[in-house]
This record gives C-alpha cells, structure tokens and sequence, in this order.
C-alpha cells in the first residue's frame, strides 16, 4: 500500500498549496463564466492596455479542464523539489516567485519582438492563461540539478527528467492546442537561467521585497484601470445644522449602506 496522502502534503507544503489554489481559482473560473479575456495575459491588454495585474492573474488561472490536470499532476511530481537536499521549501518558494514574474515578462518581451520587429500583429491579441511557464521552469531545473529523477503524469506516465521539458512541451502541443507554446519556452528558459546561476541570490529578504512590489504593482494596476474600485467609503456632512450628524455611504455587494447617526439613535438603511 503507497503512503497517506497526509505525509505527501506535508511533506511538499508549497506545491500542495499552488495546487490548491489554481484548483480553487479554476473553480470560481467554471462557475462565473469567466474566459480567457477576463483573466489572460496578452500584449494589447497587458502592455497597451496597462492592466499589469494579468501576469499574476494569468498564470494560476485555467479554462480547460485537462490544461489543470496536466499541470497540476506535473507540479505534484515537482513537489520533490522541496524535498532535494540543497534545495527545499524556502528555495521552492523564493525561485516560483521569479518564475511567475520572469516568464510572464518573457512572454510580452517575445510577442514585443514579433508585433514591432517581425510585424506580426496577431500576437497582439494572443492571450496565456495557465501555470505552465512555472511548470516548465521547475522541470528544467529539476533535469539540470538531478537529472536521474523522473518526472510522473497523470500517474502513469513516466519520463526521464533530463527530457522531460522538451517532451512535454510537445506533448502539451499535441493534447491542448489552446496551451501557450511561447509560454511554455519561456519557463523553459527562465528555467535554465536558474538552474545554471545566471539568476541567483534569492533569499528571504530578496523574496519579501519582490512580493511586496508585486501586490503593490498588483493593485495600483487594477486601480488605475478602472478594474478596482476603491473609493468604497465617502463621508457626506449633513447640511441641516439642526441636526448633527454625519452621514455615512459605504458600498456593499453593489448596493448603498447609508447610516445616520443622531444623538440617542443609529439607523441602517439600504437603498
């Protein structure tokens, strides 16, 4: 009998976390109706449209199904990352950071290079949305640090690691078309710059401070693209000045909360 899924947790924290997550997030996806525009990174919403905060969005959301699956399954057999000697959770965590940031970066660096340079203007309008480029990247460095592990898919399929970038790659191609293949090469290549020491020097404080400016590049982009709305309070003064008061509108769900407060009474409207 194999192990209680409990110790597998445990013992990769992070990865079951992102599972989690990405798992939830498809979810709400499937729910809502949301599609590839509401959440995907492409150059004319990202770059011309200034909505920065589809690099994040993009990379833990999935439409399809067999999209989540492949990833997840792949991240879950990654997890052994967290459990390498030299490695570990905090390496896992800090170099993800980097790979979510870096690739979606890529991503837009390469669709610049081939609507300016090559003038082709459908990249424009590709849209990404999925957490391969994470995937990719953790795979290659993987193949470059132990490349006699293997790489398990769907549980049943085994590969070598030292291919198994490239072999996915293809294989993803094949089973979802919709998938990115410049995405998936650009956390292939992320990847390697890890995994070789062209990007190094990680560590907690490093980490902070990149996480710090994502959520405030996070927001401010929302904010300032009219896809946040912050001003959720507004204090009105009441012009009667027989009656002191202050008035209170505060948005909830889409609907006012107006709130008088006068001497010996508190009242709760919604209007």
């Amino acid at each position: 009998m194999g192990r209680p899924l409990i110790y597998e947790i445990l013992e990769k924290p992070a990865s079951s976390g992102v599972i989690a997550l990405c798992s939830l997030i498809w979810f709400l996806i499937q729910k809502r109706g949301i599609g590839y525009a509401d959440v995907g990174l492409s150059y004319e919403a990202a770059v011309e449209g200034g909505q920065h905060w589809r690099l994040i969005t993009a990379a833990f959301s999935h439409v399809s199904v067999v999209h989540l699956v492949f990833n997840m399954s792949a991240l879950w057999s990654l997890g052994a990352v967290e459990q390498a000697a030299g490695l570990g959770v905090q390496y896992y965590l800090h170099y993800t950071l980097v790979l979510v940031v870096l690739s979606g970066l890529l991503v837009l660096g390469i669709y610049h290079v081939m609507i300016r340079r090559f003038k082709v203007d459908y990249f424009r309008r590709v849209t990404a949305v999925g957490y391969s480029c994470v995937v990719f990247g953790w795979m290659t460095i993987l193949a470059a640090k132990q490349p006699s592990s293997k790489l398990n898919l769907f549980g049943v399929l085994s590969l070598p690691i030292s291919f198994a970038p490239f072999e996915s790659l293809i294989f993803t191609s094949i089973m979802v078309p919709q998938a990115s293949f410049i995405g998936h090469l650009s956390g292939i290549i992320v990847g390697y710059s890890i995994a070789w020491g062209l990007i190094h020097g990680m560590n907690n404080y490093w980490a902070v401070t990149m996480l710090g400016w994502i959520v405030l590049v996070f927001v401010l982009s929302l904010k300032r693209t009219g896809s946040l709305e912050m001003r959720f309070i507004e204090i009105e003064p009441v012009t009667d000045p027989s009656l002191p008061s202050v008035g209170v509108v505060a948005s909830r769900n889409g609907r006012a909360l107006q709130m008088d407060m006068l001497p010996g009474r508190g009242v709760a409207d919604f209007v």
